[in-house]
């Protein structure tokens, strides 16, 4: 799970207009690069239309010197956990690793969900589950923690 950098606030935009901030522009890469070195490959993005996602994924993707298939799906905003479980539902056992690029709270919960275990993501945040089983029975408890936290201080084991 990766949650989008900081949003700018300033310009007036309708939600799912909202730019990055330079805040946000700055930070979104240090989670690219850790993702580049922890992170052997990724098989697919799925990334919330909102712009500042969609920017999130283009600046944290461009530290991994691999294109990632990327797959911008309607349901990711605002993405409640319900929505985005019906998401990760549909994806196939070919991807074994991917990368969800999302809202609070939906990320948040997810990931409590997942692993029954809840932890802070803001954003710019990292939350590095892995899954035991298909994609097809992801649910409550089916899957591990691994690591969650902002780059570039290192995230924590969990």
């Amino acid at each position: 799970m990766l949650r989008h950098g900081k949003s700018d606030w300033s310009g007036g935009e309708p939600d799912h207009l909202r730019p990055l901030a330079g805040r946000g522009r700055r930070q979104v890469p240090e989670a690219g690069r850790w993702l580049a070195a922890n992170v052997a490959a990724i098989d697919l993005a799925l990334v919330s239309p909102a712009t500042r996602t969609r920017e999130t994924w283009q600046l944290a993707s461009a530290e991994l010197g691999v294109a990632v298939p990327l797959r911008v799906d309607d349901r990711m905003y605002p993405g409640s956990a319900h929505a985005l479980l019906g998401v990760l539902h549909e994806l196939t056992d070919e991807s074994r690793t991917v990368v969800l690029v999302g809202h609070n709270p939906g990320v948040e919960d997810l990931t409590e969900r997942l692993t029954g275990r809840w932890v802070p993501m803001p954003t710019s945040a990292l939350a590095v589950v892995d899954l035991a089983g298909s994609w097809a029975t992801a649910g409550d408890g089916s899957a591990d923690l691994r690591t969650h936290g902002r780059p570039p201080t290192s995230p924590t084991d969990a």
